[in-house]
């Protein structure tokens, strides 16, 4: 099946909902291209300066979501042009990309990552951190950032159980947000959890977008 099928199978399983993140790290242009070409407007990469390089390569209407473990020192290369940051763990993080995003006279979309997983090497806030973030005053005074949602990285693991019990958590998480802080924020709305693995448990469980890359581009390089 060429990628353009794939994209077009992925988006009639898919109700309106939900958006389609293509994982492209790694992916030539010409791959990129040929899903672009499909309708796919939403491209997750994860290394900034492969981010960087294929936006200035690449048509200027595609949205960019950078999905990776970001560092402070990198945030500058993107934030002229980045639609959404999905991994936002820290307060520091947070003002590091409110800082860029003033310089560019922008605002970012931005998903505060919450640490589901059992697996220590996974980045994360848990929801107490999360609360403390969103009360801080600091916090109070970003005008260049705009809190969306929240994301997750479940357990690398095939036990569909431990899977859905950690997503059904970061829906739980995002409940628990969205009426303390957002209760009447319309924008405040996405849960970015599922891959090409455990998307259908993701979706079942309150996903609103799927990172989805090998299902679609083939194994990684």
């Amino acid at each position: 099946m060429s990628i353009s099928d794939k994209i077009k199978n992925f988006q009639n399983k898919f109700s309106k909902k939900i958006k389609l993140v293509a994982v492209s790290k790694t992916k030539s242009n010409e791959m990129i291209l040929e899903a672009y070409n499909s309708g796919q407007r939403d491209f997750g990469e994860n290394k900034i300066q492969e981010l960087k390089k294929k936006h200035f390569e690449l048509p200027k209407d595609i949205l960019w979501h950078a999905i990776g473990h970001l560092q402070n020192n990198k945030i500058k290369f993107i934030a002229p042009f980045v639609y959404m940051i999905h991994s936002v763990d820290s307060l520091k993080i947070l003002k590091k990309i409110n800082q860029e995003a003033k310089k560019n006279n922008r605002s970012i979309f931005c998903l505060l990552q919450i640490f589901i997983a059992e697996e220590e090497n996974k980045f994360g806030l848990n929801l107490e951190e999360v609360k403390k973030l969103l009360n801080s005053e600091e916090f109070n005074n970003f005008k260049n950032v705009k809190i969306c949602g929240l994301m997750g990285m479940a357990t690398f693991s095939d036990n569909d159980k431990l899977i859905r019990k950690e997503f059904r958590y970061l829906k739980y998480c995002f409940d628990e947000i969205k009426k303390t802080f957002f209760s009447n924020e319309a924008y405040f709305k996405e849960i970015s959890i599922g891959m090409s693995g455990d998307y259908k448990i993701a979706i079942e469980e309150g996903s609103t977008i799927v990172r989805i890359g090998s299902s679609i581009f083939g194994n990684r390089n």
